[in-house]
């Protein structure tokens, strides 16, 4: 469900070739039967970008957590347990590791009722954690954040470590193709630090535009990320004084080369922001998970939230290169990449607590 949960399944599956294991990646929602997967996914996308207030409110139904009973993730994910129990029966593996909630609520009810024969983690990949990512038949869970696993402590018994994101290597080393990022933005505008505008893999922003044109006034170089949308690269291309770009296979290289990254969701591209040790300004967040994440991931002082455009420019404004704030939010921030998901996954070693 998003480019996000794709990078990190394929980051670990590439780990898994540094131990000699053989990986095998599977897209849950093609598990499930009668096309519901397809759908959730083009209902999900066009909610986030078109009707985030729909997105609100199911979030706040399902997944925030709450008094009283709310409803499970079990019923839907369930339709997928034969086509999933069959492909362990086919594939014999050694672990199954959920990256998607979706993922975790199926694996957790086939463990529980022993139908799911090899151990099953889950790594929780956002901030915030919500209740859909929790099951008690899960046999642990892996998370960002010492205060995520405390978190999910709280609500199972199921063992919880922190291993801190995943992210391909390039991202945490200085990335060559950061010189050719710099060389072009002093062409298309000499002078001006240049600053992300994040949209996520679906293209999912509110008011892009308008925040371009505030940068752009403040004398930034807003390079705006569009994603797979073309219809918003279409329209963003139009905004005077911006640099606008489709999907980006050197995102090293490109926050290598960048002042600072504008963030709505604290995805994975805020994570790589983080390893990278481009500073991170919340703003805008997309609706549910999104604002949550955002929120918690300022709370940890790995970011900045900014509510409105003062405070955007206000908090850009503390993060000259040299300064004191942008050398301590790095610093915080590549603290975070502390294990090897992997590798706790595995029981090669004990891992972090």
């Amino acid at each position: 469900m998003g480019a996000g949960h794709d990078a990190v399944a394929a980051e670990l599956a590439r780990r898994a070739g540094t131990y000699g294991v053989e990986p095998h990646v599977v897209d849950v929602l093609e598990l499930l039967p009668y096309g519901l997967g397809t759908g959730l996914r083009r209902f999900y996308q066009a909610s986030v970008r078109h009707f985030p207030w729909v997105y609100a409110g199911l979030y706040g139904a399902f997944m925030r957590g709450g008094a009283g009973p709310r409803p499970s993730g079990v019923p839907l994910a369930g339709l997928a347990g034969d086509r999933l129990t069959d492909l362990v029966d086919r594939l014999d593996p050694d672990a199954v590791v959920s990256v998607f909630h979706l993922a975790a609520q199926l694996t957790g009810h086939l463990r529980a009722l022993g139908r799911l024969r090899v151990p099953s983690s889950v790594f929780l990949l956002d901030f915030a954690v919500h209740r859909q990512w929790l099951h008690p038949g899960n046999d642990r869970y892996l998370c960002l954040t010492e205060g995520a696993a405390r978190e999910v402590g709280r609500s199972l018994a199921t063992p919880a470590v922190t291993t801190g994101p995943v992210v391909p290597p390039g991202f945490l080393a200085p990335a060559p193709g950061a010189a050719r990022w710099r060389e072009r933005f002093a062409a298309d505008a000499p002078g001006r630090l240049p600053v992300l505008l994040s949209a996520g893999a679906w293209g999912a922003a509110s008011r892009p535009a308008e925040t371009a044109g505030l940068l752009s006034g403040a004398g930034y170089l807003p390079v705006l990320l569009c994603g797979r949308n073309e219809r918003l690269l279409a329209r963003m291309s139009r905004v005077p004084g911006a640099v606008v770009l489709g999907w980006v296979d050197d995102m090293p290289g490109l926050m290598g080369a960048s002042y600072a990254l504008v963030d709505n969701a604290a995805g994975q591209t805020a994570v790589q922001a983080l390893a990278a040790g481009l500073p991170v300004v919340g703003h805008r967040p997309l609706p549910g998970h999104g604002a949550e994440g955002v929120r918690r991931m300022a709370g940890l002082g790995l970011s900045e939230l900014a509510a409105d455009g003062p405070a955007l420019l206000d908090a850009l404004a503390r993060l000259p290169d040299g300064g004191g704030e942008r050398a301590d939010r790095a610093a915080r921030g590549r603290a975070l990449f502390r294990g090897d998901a992997l590798a706790c996954v595995a029981g090669l070693t004990e891992g972090p607590s």
